[in-house]
């Protein structure tokens, strides 16, 4: 069996990764029915601070990636 290319591989894993969380996020706006669920603001503060950081972070590991690659970065 042929190995995959890279581009290929990061095409195919980051959108079967990303509808994944986009998935997440639908169910967890599910959660917004005051019907079924008890909340308060707090609550959802600490959820979309959880959210926002761990976004900031992975961003950043992308930028990071990006900047090492060509060299632009890291200087002895």
């Amino acid at each position: 069996m042929a190995k995959e290319d890279p581009r290929a591989a990061f095409i195919r894993l980051a959108e079967a990764r990303t509808n994944k969380v986009i998935k997440g996020l639908e169910l967890l706006g599910n959660l917004s029915n005051t019907s079924n669920y008890s909340y308060n603001d707090e609550d959802v503060k600490k959820i979309f601070k959880a959210i926002t950081e761990k976004t900031s972070h992975v961003s950043t590991k992308f930028k990071a990636s990006a900047r090492l690659k060509d060299g632009k970065e890291f200087k002895l």
